[in-house]
């Protein structure tokens, strides 16, 4: 195989284009995201591969000579994408294991390893990000998940089945997480650290804590033309100046990030008052109690504001993750073994945030000249795509001489680290 991680990514260029928003849409199964699955089982079986598909829809490419997938280093990403999103978040990952496998074989480097494909990472479908790598490890319940509706009002369930998945097998596979004795994620840089270190490879330490919410103002629905200003009880004003407050109460916590990047009312109409207006938020800090207060201070700004309009307004919690401190002792491994590679935390989530709590893992990053991700002037220039890929070989190399010890699972699994990327 001689195949480039540019020449890979060239291959799916034109998959999944959105011409309104620009970038690429590919919700999970989506006949975009089906067929970038394909292109994937295409490519991981001209090598070789043993390609399977489990019950939660996680694509597995097996390379296990032995005949055992015992112990095995893994690798991977994700193909859905965020409305719009950039050409890299996700396939990048993809299209780098692949080159990384080429490169391993052609080093003649034994060992079990495979590259897992992991379905709605983004939560742009279903609202719950990284929920097959969640499913896997248990931090969210299949009935939960099955219940998930996108926004035609379709259950989780129902778009599983009809991409061919049951929906009464879903659920954990400790099976699955009991084979992996390690998991390395690359992923393009969604920030700026590598491109003001000037390096083009990075190791991730940490994912700041992180989680999404949902604030619905009810007010009153109403003619936009007869009803006089005095007398309205208007949702969307109250949701104007919950914005603003939002953007004011995050600048005053430091290393705090909160956005309202959502907002729907209803019913929708031009010259029609809207009845209610949910906000979407999502708040993001290092510390889970700085975290907490923020969301509890928006809250109580929602519903004074909502006052204010005649309206009332309620906050729902969708999503929650603490934040995922990487294996400190694979990660220096990992550092060292690739030059001193700088170490760098971010402020997304991952399935390797997911995996964390379970496996020892660690995330490589790509430097992003533009430092811009969730948006089509992502970035991830030709050489620095393939130094990632001779990275991973490198990591994956390092992992089949000397695998680290796989930690006890807890009980229960209350970590994520992504419920929104």
């Amino acid at each position: 195989m001689t195949d480039t991680v540019a020449g890979l990514l060239d291959e799916i260029a034109d998959i999944g284009r959105d011409p309104a928003r620009g970038g690429y849409s590919r919700p999970v199964h989506s006949d975009a995201e089906h067929t970038l699955r394909e292109w994937f089982r295409g490519h991981a079986a001209r090598r070789g591969l043993d390609v399977r598909t489990d019950h939660n829809g996680t694509i597995w490419a097996w390379h296990a000579p032995s005949g055992s997938r015992d112990g095995a280093a893994v690798t991977g990403s994700h193909l859905d994408s965020v409305p719009g999103g950039g050409a890299y978040d996700g396939p990048l990952g993809i299209a780098s294991a692949l080159v990384a496998f080429d490169q391993l074989a052609a080093r003649g480097v034994g060992g079990t390893r495979a590259i897992a494909v992991f379905g709605e990472e983004e939560g742009s479908r279903f609202g719950v990000a990284c929920l097959g790598s969640r499913l896997a490890t248990g931090a969210i319940t299949p009935e939960r998940a099955l219940a998930l509706k996108d926004t035609d009002g379709l259950t989780y369930a129902e778009v599983a089945a009809r991409s061919g998945l049951d929906p009464e097998r879903m659920g954990p596979d400790p099976d699955a997480i009991a084979r992996m004795k390690a998991f390395v994620e690359l992923h393009v840089e969604q920030g700026r650290g590598l491109v003001d270190l000037g390096r083009p490879v990075g190791v991730a330490t940490s994912i700041l804590g992180h989680g999404r919410w949902r604030i619905s103002i009810q007010g009153e629905g109403n003619h936009a033309g007869t009803t006089l200003m005095a007398d309205r009880r208007d949702p969307m004003v109250a949701a104007g100046r919950l914005i603003a407050a939002v953007r004011d109460l995050a600048r005053a916590e430091p290393g705090a990030r909160a956005t309202v990047g959502r907002l729907q009312p209803v019913p929708g109409g031009t010259n029609v008052i809207a009845s209610t207006v949910d906000v979407w938020l999502d708040v993001r800090h290092p510390d889970d109690t700085v975290t907490a207060s923020l969301v509890a201070r928006i809250g109580e700004e929602a519903a004074e504001l909502a006052t204010d309009e005649g309206c009332t307004a309620t906050l729902t919690e969708e999503s929650l993750s603490g934040t995922v401190d990487f294996d400190a002792a694979l990660r220096d491994r990992l550092s060292a073994h690739l030059g001193d590679a700088p170490q760098l935390p971010t402020g997304a989530g991952h399935d390797a945030g997911v995996l964390a709590g379970r496996v020892p893992t660690a995330m490589l990053f790509t430097r992003n000249p533009t430092g811009v991700s969730h948006a089509p002037e992502e970035l991830c220039e030709d050489a620095d795509a393939e130094a990632g890929a001779a990275a991973l070989a490198d990591g994956l190399e390092l992992l089949a001489a000397d695998p680290p010890t796989v930690p006890t699972a807890p009980d229960t699994d209350t970590t994520g680290g992504c419920p929104l990327v």
